[in-house]
């Protein structure tokens, strides 16, 4: 769309996502941060106005995202690293979210009323879902 996925590196080292390599990835990032941080800072809109160009902005910016990442070129070093990666991070998020879960369908138990954030609920079972839909694929595929 917008971005080139040759001025972008994975990110390596500080979370998920993309890391500007050159010049133009960093103009790329202002492009998107100043104008919005500009507009947000300006009295002039209401609160539904800002909400509404807060969506189309973050759609428009995670879309192109996504297709910079997906376009990203890695060798298979760099493949196996990241794959490793996200497994070793997977395995500590996951019990430390289903922990959670569990500490708050407890903690509900107890109180007699369900106090469960469904959005970790959901991010586990969603997990659970890609994890299981991948295996059948990789499966078929040999």
């Amino acid at each position: 769309m917008i971005g080139k996925a040759e001025w972008f590196t994975r990110r390596k080292y500080g979370g998920w996502g993309l890391c500007p390599k050159d010049w133009r990835g960093w103009a790329y990032t202002a492009a998107f941060i100043i104008p919005f941080a500009i507009f947000q800072s300006l009295p002039f809109w209401s609160n539904n106005v800002r909400a509404i160009v807060t969506v189309i902005w973050l759609a428009v910016l995670l879309i192109d995202v996504f297709s910079i990442m997906v376009k990203v070129k890695k060798d298979e070093r760099e493949k196996i690293h990241e794959a490793i990666a996200e497994r070793n991070a997977l395995w500590v998020m996951v019990p430390i979210i289903a922990f959670g879960v569990a500490f708050q369908a407890a903690q509900s138990a107890v109180l007699k009323r369900v106090e469960l954030d469904w959005f970790l609920v959901i991010a586990l079972f969603a997990g659970l879902i890609a994890k299981a839909v991948t295996n059948i694929y990789l499966d078929r595929k040999d």
